[in-house]
């Protein structure tokens, strides 16, 4: 593994990360005070994100499909597909029912009014959804080694909210293990993932010009994560 690299990552997470702010939903949950419809909104608005997010780390690996940093996309890809498969679960333990996504279309060419899917029950969220639209954004126009950085960047602190509200579930509403997976999943520590895209941004050192990109792309995307906290925070309780 390269080390510069790998310096260079450990500086932009430190010079980007949220410091000790923590969102107000994710303290309400270690408190247990957070009530289960924003988290039930959460696991709706998170089918949606993860979605689209699955498909833009699809699309950057094939943009760099002949150098290391193309499997590390897929990688992330992967994940965001196993993470999918563990929120019907958060949902139910919430109260919720998720929506029929695009992924499952009319069942022929022409569907008869019966076939067509339902009106969602959760349709997006602006503030939620800021993120993933940026994303693809990136898939289309950014620099991919400054886009695999940034995101690098991001982990830890997306990564610690999910260990807080795992706990906080289990602690004061009793969730088990298949309701609290989805945090579970991306609570583990993003060590060997940050590792990988050291590796596979390596040899060389992130130029000043893809340094800036990241601190550019890293920026938005923590002020995206944020808004998208705050977004649910700010949901009606009643």
């Amino acid at each position: 593994m390269n080390q510069q690299v790998d310096a260079q990552l450990r500086d932009l997470r430190a010079e980007l990360g949220p410091g000790d702010a923590t969102p107000a939903l994710v303290a309400a949950v270690a408190a247990g005070r957070a009530p289960l419809g924003a988290l039930g909104e959460l696991a709706a608005q998170q089918q949606r994100i993860i979605t689209s997010d699955r498909r833009s780390l699809l699309l950057l690996a094939t943009r760099c499909a002949d150098r290391p940093l193309g499997a590390w996309f897929a990688t992330l890809a992967e994940g965001e597909s196993a993470a999918l498969r563990t929120l019907p679960a958060l949902a139910a333990a919430c109260g919720t029912v998720l929506d029929r996504t695009a992924d499952h279309p009319p069942l022929s060419d022409h569907p008869s009014p019966s076939d067509q899917p339902p009106l969602p029950h959760h349709p997006p969220l602006p503030g939620c959804q800021a993120y993933p639209a940026y994303l693809a954004w990136l898939a289309l126009n950014g620099l991919p080694t400054a886009t695999a950085a940034a995101l690098v960047a991001n982990f830890a602190a997306w990564g610690g909210y999910c260990a807080t509200i795992a706990e906080g579930l289990r602690r004061h509403c009793g969730f088990d293990d298949e309701a609290c997976a989805f945090f579970d999943f991306f609570a583990q520590p993003a060590t060997a993932l940050e590792q990988q895209a050291a590796a596979a941004l390596a040899p060389d050192a992130l130029s000043s010009a893809e340094l800036a990109a990241a601190r550019e792309y890293g920026t938005l995307l923590q002020a995206y994560e944020r808004l998208f906290w705050e977004t649910l925070a700010a949901l009606p309780t009643g």
